[in-house]
């Protein structure tokens, strides 16, 4: 009978790390390769309109303005040889169409090699799921073979 009390108390605690522990890491790991995925998505999106700019309009473009409270202003863009790029932390950097497309490759790469990280500790902390989950199994057979005896 205290055998089967300590399985009983064995398989409790591994619930509780699984619930507690394990699941609460996945999720922050998956918040993490999230945020990831949509920075590496923006800067491929600025990839992709920097090169659309450089091929279909060289001369420049047409854009309505936000100058305040919802009210717009046609503009248009002439000079397109530099551009302002978010670098972090809200400071800009001026750099050229092709500096800011060289730019985006190597976030986009860095990020890239980041998210991988964190998506190999995702696959980890499943597995260690899967190992606790087949622990509580294997105890849970012990207990069933003590009831029969």
């Amino acid at each position: 009978m205290h055998e089967a009390n300590a399985h009983k108390a064995r398989i409790t605690q591994i619930e509780e790390f699984i619930n507690d522990v394990l699941k609460e890491d996945l999720k922050q790991l998956e918040h993490h390769l999230n945020q990831f995925n949509e920075e590496i998505m923006e800067f491929v999106q600025l990839k992709n309109t920097l090169q659309t700019f450089g091929d279909h309009m060289p001369d420049g473009y047409k854009t309505q303005l936000n100058i305040g409270s919802n009210i717009f202003m046609q503009a248009r863009v002439k000079q397109m040889d530099k551009i302002l790029v978010n670098v972090g932390k809200g400071v800009y950097l001026e750099m050229s169409m092709e500096e800011a497309i060289h730019y985006s490759d190597v976030r986009i790469k860095i990020l890239t090699k980041q998210a991988d990280v964190v998506r190999d500790e995702s696959i980890k902390k499943r597995s260690q799921i899967k190992m606790s989950l087949i622990a509580i199994s294997e105890r849970e057979k012990l207990l069933q073979q003590l009831d029969e005896r």
